[in-house]
């Protein structure tokens, strides 16, 4: 398990995935508006560049790169200029294009977008939907190169945009072949329930996606939708075969359903919003999920990996791929950890700060996905959520002269790289009360092991106004049981540890 997000982007590095499904080409027209055709009411364009991107499973193999794994894609383009196209811009990205496999009775798909003014006029798509076969051989030069690499890749994302090399002959092969795969085998879809028995690590459906494969009309976009989908969790699951279901709700954030588990969502970050120009943030969010998956990383560590790895293309406009750089910046929690003392103004005012604060603490040491659940669940609870963590020196008090594992800086470094926590506090008392009476917090969260009673902090939450929430822990997960184990896979003597 390994939910320490800046050390996770090290340990993604080098991975090598196999990506299968359909590539495009995404051509951007970029003019700007010279008033109203003569002939027609519409926009006249006057032409100032072209670009050429990649899209679709090309676009997550580019984001793969990007995030420094190494991809290995299959798809079939046409032996037209499109798919010589699409093959120059994949190898300017890095990504190696000897099984994009050209065939002459097939259109390259592309994608052509009219911008202009900052907005996208028109969008024009061409290209093939008929699912790969046998008989004109596009198949067997698939399913022949996935042969020779499903047991040398780190994960296999089947990217499906529903241009036939996805179709049900290659489904069925991956099927056939599935106990040969990695584990982490991610599929993105719009139909997510054809891919069932493929019995993936995790499917990436997005909101209409997801309604319509619980064929329910849903609630209209916004806040509500999180929590209707939470519902729906295990019935998604049912419907896909997966063993995750990481559900993206753009500007919403995300949530990931897994068996046995309350569901953990993720939050948009700063304040990125979605642009109608901005296209690929999806295989973004594929791209990070997967490699995370693939490293070890507990589920809640790899959806915050993803989403945070998405939010860096949101805005950006046209087909864009991560940037690793304002990720680790991202991870950094620039402007969230605050020294003791120096909480902002405008935050201590309970009266007129205008958003409701939510306030928990704790260790923190060794940072595990109960945590994360947890922290997730306490942000659903208000607006802000302020995490209040123990120095080291009240940790050796509270836990023993072996504790902290990780130091305190290192502890609110991880908790600050979490899109639920807006602000890591540390305090070295015994109790957070000093903090409490500061903050003045809306709500207190505490987890499932205490009661009302037993909670030292409740009386003077209550009389400044706020309420106890005390939050079910997950079950098999606690710091202490972790240290345990680690001790126990260390070698006789105690030299050598675990790596």
């Amino acid at each position: 398990m390994n939910t320490d997000l800046p050390g996770l982007l090290d340990r993604i590095a080098g991975q090598r995935v196999l990506v299968i499904g359909d590539a495009i080409l995404d051509t951007y027209v970029w003019g700007a508006t010279s008033g109203l055709c003569r002939e027609s009411p519409v926009p006249a364009v006057s032409l100032t560049s072209v670009r050429h991107q990649c899209g679709g499973a090309a676009n997550v193999a580019v984001n793969l790169r990007a995030l420094g794994a190494e991809p290995v894609l299959l798809s079939a383009v046409g032996e037209d200029a499109a798919g010589h196209r699409l093959r120059e811009a994949l190898r300017a990205e890095g990504v190696a294009t000897d099984g994009v496999t050209a065939h002459p009775a097939r259109t390259t798909v592309t994608k052509r977008r009219v911008m202009a003014d900052g907005q996208m006029l028109l969008r024009l798509d061409e290209g093939a939907e008929q699912p790969l076969t046998t008989a004109d051989g596009s198949l067997t030069a698939l399913t022949a190169a996935a042969d020779g690499l499903l047991e040398t890749v780190d994960a296999v994302i089947v990217s499906d945009y529903g241009y036939g090399v996805c179709g049900p002959e290659t489904t069925a092969w991956l099927a056939t072949h599935r106990d040969r795969c990695p584990p982490a085998l991610v599929v993105d879809s719009r139909r997510p329930a054809r891919f069932a028995a493929l019995r993936a690590g995790a499917v990436k459906p997005n909101y209409d996606e997801a309604l319509r494969l619980l064929d329910d009309p849903g609630p209209p976009p916004g806040p509500a939708r999180a929590d209707r989908l939470a519902l729906l969790g295990d019935k998604l699951l049912r419907l896909t075969g997966a063993d995750r279901v990481a559900l993206t709700l753009d500007a919403d954030g995300s949530m990931l359903f897994e068996r046995h588990r309350p569901p953990l969502r993720t939050y948009a970050r700063g304040d990125r919003a979605t642009t109608s120009t901005t296209v690929g943030a999806g295989d973004t969010f594929t791209a990070g999920l997967t490699l995370a998956l693939a490293a070890g990383a507990d589920s809640s560590a790899a959806a915050e990996l993803a989403a945070a790895a998405a939010s860096t293309v949101v805005g950006t406009p046209g087909t864009s791929r991560c940037d690793a750089g304002e990720l680790r910046r991202l991870f950094g929690g620039t402007g969230k950890v605050r020294p003791t003392g120096s909480l902002p103004d405008w935050l201590l005012d309970a009266a007129g700060r205008g958003r409701r604060v939510v306030f928990t603490n704790g260790c923190f040491d060794l940072l595990h996905g109960g945590h994360v659940s947890c922290l997730s669940r306490a942000k659903e609870l208000g607006d802000l959520l302020v995490v209040g963590v123990n120095s080291d020196a009240g940790v050796r008090r509270l836990k023993g002269a072996q504790r902290p594992v990780i130091p305190l800086a290192e502890r609110m470094r991880v908790l600050a790289a979490l899109s639920c926590v807006d602000l890591v506090v540390p305090f070295d008392e015994d109790s957070p009360v000093a903090l409490i009476e500061a903050l003045r917090p809306e709500v207190y969260v505490k987890g499932g092991d205490y009661t009302r009673t037993t909670l030292p902090e409740a009386p003077l939450v209550e009389r400044l106004g706020g309420t106890v929430h005390l939050m079910p822990t997950v079950a098999d997960t606690s710091t202490t049981d972790i240290i345990k184990r680690i001790h126990a896979m260390s070698p006789p003597g105690g030299e050598g540890g675990t790596r």
